[in-house]
Parts: structure tokens; C-alpha cells; sequence
């Protein structure tokens, strides 16, 4: 059966694309249709209890949660984790920073700028200050270190969708120079690259236009 990976164009969904991408681990796409409410399906949730994407199948077992996918993968194949218990603990702290902090405060900052029937200004400030602060955060350890943990790894594979978007959640990096360059350093890989480009290549005006009508959808 191999590798089925279950999809859409989200940071989440890329995070696995780059991950299989730059493991050369041959995988198949499954687009999931958020317009008409797939992810909810019964067939999609027994796989995914959580109804969200992505999903991974492979040769039949099914892992849901972006983060323990990626875990799984870098298992898998050995690669993008340390095998010692500190350099794995590394990279796992700042792929956890990603999946508790980074993620669901872009995410929160996106709904409020992009989608939310109207403009709350000190909700969408709220977030957008949150978010500076983990971009600090982000900035501190990259000054003195290349990749997030060290050596490029899974923890890189994670943030880099999200804090990519930047631009999208109306928020900037200019103030963060160390943060700049990792953007560009892992922007540049060609895996990260071509899994950026999954489940379809970038329009990326119609993306986001598609994005916001999904969106729109979701909150009536």
C-alpha cells in the first residue's frame, strides 16, 4: 500500500508534504475537500478522530496529529531527529513550541484579520502581540544557533509553514533579523520547496481568495 498522505494547502498539511519530501519517502495525495466538510466524514474520522488534516497511512496504520507525524516519519527513516536523548529532547521542546504556541496563535491571528465576520481591533492586537513575543523567541535561539535546534530537523520542518505565512496573519519580521535569515535559509531548500507546493502548485492570490471562501463558509 506505501504512503498515503491526506491533505489540503495548510501550514499543517505542508509540514508533512516537506517532511516526506526531504525524507524521499514516496507517498500518494489525497486532497481532502474542506468546502463540503470531508474532514467530518465517517470514512475520514475513523482514521482521524480528530477530523482535521493531515493524515498519514502507512501500509494501512494511520497516524493523525501533524507533530506526531512528523515524529513518526523522522523514526521511520532516521532522519531530521537525534538518536541520543538530549539532542532528540531538543528538537522535540521546539516542535512542541511550535504545536502549542507558534501554530495556534498564527491560526487564532488568522481567523481574526482574514475571515471573522468583523474586526475586533484589540482581539486581532491581542494575538498579533502574542505572536511578536514567539517570533522574539524564535529570533533569540536562532542568533546563536543555524537551524532551530541545532542541525536542520523536524523542529524546522514544523515551524517553518507557519511562520512563513507571516504576510498572511498581517504581521512582520523586519525587527527580527536572525528570524529572517533562517526564513530564507529553509525557504530555499528544494524539498521544502517542492512539499510547499503540495496538494497543488501555487496560485498564490488564488489560494488565498479559495482560503477565504472556505473560511467565510465555516463561520456562518
Amino acid at each position: 500500500m506505501g504512503i498515503k498522505l491526506y491533505t489540503a494547502a495548510t501550514p499543517n498539511g505542508w509540514k508533512v508534504s516537506i517532511a516526506l519530501e526531504e525524507m524521499g519517502l514516496p507517498y500518494e495525495v489525497r486532497v481532502i475537500d474542506f468546502a463540503s466538510g470531508e474532514q467530518k466524514a465517517d470514512w475520514y474520522v475513523k482514521l482521524n478522530p480528530n477530523g482535521r488534516i493531515p493524515t498519514l497511512e502507512d501500509d494501512g496504520f494511520a497516524v493523525f496529529e501533524s507533530g506526531a507525524i512528523l515524529i513518526y516519519l523522522a523514526e521511520k527513516t532516521g532522519k531530521f531527529l537525534p538518536a541520543d536523548a538530549q539532542g532528540r529532547s531538543r528538537v522535540i521542546q521546539w516542535l512542541m513550541f511550535q504545536m502549542s504556541a507558534v501554530g495556534p496563535m498564527m491560526g487564532q491571528v488568522n481567523v481574526f484579520v482574514r475571515y471573522f465576520p468583523e474586526k475586533i481591533p484589540s482581539v486581532i492586537e491581542r494575538y498579533q502581540r502574542e505572536v511578536t513575543r514567539l517570533f522574539g523567541i524564535l529570533d533569540r535561539q536562532l542568533a546563536s544557533h543555524e537551524y532551530i535546534a541545532g542541525d536542520y530537523s523536524i523542529a524546522d520542518i514544523a515551524l517553518w509553514p507557519w511562520v512563513s505565512g507571516y504576510d498572511y496573519s498581517g504581521m512582520s519580521v523586519a525587527e527580527f533579523p536572525s528570524l529572517q535569515r533562517w526564513l530564507a535559509l529553509v525557504g530555499a531548500r528544494p524539498a521544502v520547496q517542492a512539499g510547499r507546493d503540495v496538494p497543488i502548485k501555487r496560485d498564490r492570490a488564488a489560494e488565498i481568495e479559495q482560503a477565504m471562501k472556505v473560511a467565510r463558509k465555516m463561520l456562518v
